[in-house]
């Protein structure tokens, strides 16, 4: 199977771009994130894919380091670029367009950082995302999707569905399977990030319940999420990674509760995975100055 897709090196390159959305370059966790992201939404799936496309097709023509792009460094943001718009809006012909665009736009903004050797993860999917959000509801009548009220229904889960929600919530999913499917999908890749990352939901969810946010959102894994993330980053079999992991979570998560809590870029979309990029830039400040007493 995998000599089929060294045949389809776009599709190789695609999919490894939507694996790279929680840091695997493993082109079948891409393919288990993108058959998660349609059982939540056709339009997420068909939004992700045509993103994802219009990131990776840009690097190519623009002649970006082909080791790159075969890596996925040129899709994972403009992946999620698709899957936010898609989520917070109902798919008109404007919303369809600005996700190829803002698919394409991802790609050049994560080339500016990689050729400065910047490790930005996943700002230009931040940075396009607040801006289309805030124009689109400033100043178009485009209305909201209709998974933005299905996911603000609570429901009542156990602690580990909790954390395989946070799982699914990287990618904007609500529902439990593809949250366990993601969990799967990066075990699958490197057991090491699956579990830094469960961890890092457990001790997220814990901080949130502790700072006394709303348990109903808890346990959608709104509050696990970016700390899933940040895990993920500093995974890894050493001993001194798990304590890495445990600073980058912690900062993570008191970001994540301060934006919330005093309702930050709201009109923006939300804090996205912002959290996730300020408490690993900051974490990976501290090992540099640690690294750089001893």
């Amino acid at each position: 199977m995998d000599e089929f897709f060294k045949k389809l090196p776009f599709i190789d390159n695609v999919l490894k771009g939507i694996g790279q959305i929680m840091l695997q370059e493993n082109r079948w966790t891409g393919l288990l994130f993108l058959i998660g992201i349609f059982m939540g939404s056709w339009q997420g799936g068909v939004a992700v894919l045509l993103s994802t496309m219009a990131g990776t097709f840009t690097a190519m023509k623009l002649k970006y380091n082909p080791s790159e792009i075969n890596a996925g460094l040129y899709g994972f943001s403009a992946a999620l670029v698709g899957v936010a718009l898609s989520f917070v809006f109902q798919t008109t012909l404007v919303i369809w367009i600005l996700i190829i665009l803002g698919g394409a736009l991802a790609a050049i903004i994560q080339h500016f950082f990689i050729q400065k050797k910047i490790p930005v993860f996943t700002l230009p999917f931040i940075i396009i995302t607040w801006v289309c959000v805030f124009v689109l509801h400033h100043f178009t009548q485009i209305p909201p999707s209709e998974m933005i009220s299905a996911s603000a229904a609570p429901a009542d889960y156990d602690d580990f569905l909790t954390c395989t929600n946070a799982f699914g919530e990287v990618i904007f999913q609500g529902g439990i399977l593809s949250g366990i499917i993601f969990f799967i999908a990066v075990f699958i890749s490197s057991p090491a990030a699956a579990l830094y990352g469960f961890a890092g939901a457990i001790i997220g969810s814990y901080i949130s319940h502790m700072n006394g946010e709303p348990i109903e959102k808890i346990h959608m894994g709104l509050f696990g999420f970016n700390a899933v993330l940040s895990a993920i980053v500093f995974s890894g079999f050493k001993k001194k990674d798990g304590l890495w992991v445990l600073i980058a979570v912690v900062i993570t998560v008191v970001i994540d509760d301060l934006l919330v809590d005093h309702n930050t870029l709201n009109e923006f979309g939300g804090v996205l995975t912002f959290p996730f990029v300020a408490g690993t830039w900051i974490t990976l400040l501290i090992q540099k100055l640690f690294k750089n007493k001893n």
